[in-house]
């Protein structure tokens, strides 16, 4: 297989079926891109697209951010589920107001060191605020990459080194192309190499992967999980986030437990992790607010 050929191909299909999604506008910048990869974690983009829009047009810039209140960024994220990402996107903007002029750094160990900020995040922002070359290896890069060259139906549970040494020798040379072939390789696994549905006979690459030439085998790995969210502490503590998002002030306890009336100890276990965690606060006069 050759790699370079391949990845070519994919770059092309990319620049001619990519999806015009904001932050990969020209003038996006590294903040917007950084934002995205935030709002992106677990999230769909049909539900990150409104708030991230909402969310440049009032902080425009990481100092806009750092300069609100934490409880600002919870209160905006809205619905976007995982709320302590806000809180993490707040610090990393005041870290970078604080430590770097207000600019997000270039430099791939400077964002590594930003709060909320792992390998992954760094580098897509590396890639695709600064045009640089890395390894990007999210959920979809890892799936095309398992089926294209190492014939399964999809990659091990968790990232192993192997996965990272593979990806690295796909990587382009020139930076701008290492940054193309990131993009693009993530957007293959999103629209045609799925994976519940893929889509082989709309692969510009079908020709050299080889899960298809093995007959696609089924996955002999572990069971998948999928997630699940009704009636888990975490749908209690979206609930009661929900309540505390929606006040102008704080909310006496009793009425913010009320708001989840299936089970009183599972509403206090989840206040009780809010406030923890930072997402919530108990006031001196009994109530609770962000």
């Amino acid at each position: 297989m050759n790699r370079a050929d391949v990845a070519a191909r994919v770059i092309a299909w990319f620049a001619a079926h990519a999806r015009p999604l904001p932050w990969r506008e020209p003038d996006a910048g590294p903040w917007a891109v950084l934002v995205s990869e935030f709002m992106l974690q677990q999230t769909p983009v049909a539900r990150v697209l409104p708030q991230y829009a909402a969310w440049l047009e009032r902080w425009p810039t990481p100092t806009a951010l750092a300069d609100d209140e934490p409880a600002d960024a919870v209160r905006a994220w809205g619905r976007l589920g995982y709320p302590r990402r806000a809180q993490r996107l707040h610090a990393a903007a005041t870290a970078i107001r604080d430590h770097h002029g207000g600019a997000v750094p270039a430099d791939h160990d400077a964002l590594l060191a930003l709060p909320g900020v792992g390998a992954y995040t760094a580098a897509a922002v590396a890639s695709f605020g600064f045009g640089q070359r890395h390894v990007v290896l999210d959920t979809n890069v890892r799936r095309v990459l398992a089926r294209l060259e190492g014939g399964q139906a999809f990659p091990p549970a968790s990232l192993t080194r192997a996965e990272v040494t593979r990806a690295q020798s796909w990587l382009p040379d020139d930076p701008a192309q290492a940054a193309a072939w990131a993009a693009a390789s993530m957007e293959l696994g999103a629209l045609v190499c799925t994976a519940d549905s893929p889509a082989c006979e709309r692969c510009p690459v079908a020709d050299a992967c080889a899960w298809l030439r093995a007959g696609r085998p089924a996955w002999d790995g572990p069971p998948r999980r999928g997630q699940t969210y009704a009636g888990t502490d975490r749908q209690c503590r979206g609930v009661l986030l929900g309540v505390l998002r929606a006040a102008d002030a704080g909310v006496p306890r009793a009425q913010l437990l009320a708001a989840w009336p299936a089970d009183a100890a599972q509403a206090e276990r989840a206040l009780a992790s809010l406030i923890t965690d930072g997402l919530a606060r108990s006031r001196g006069d009994g109530t609770i607010s962000l």
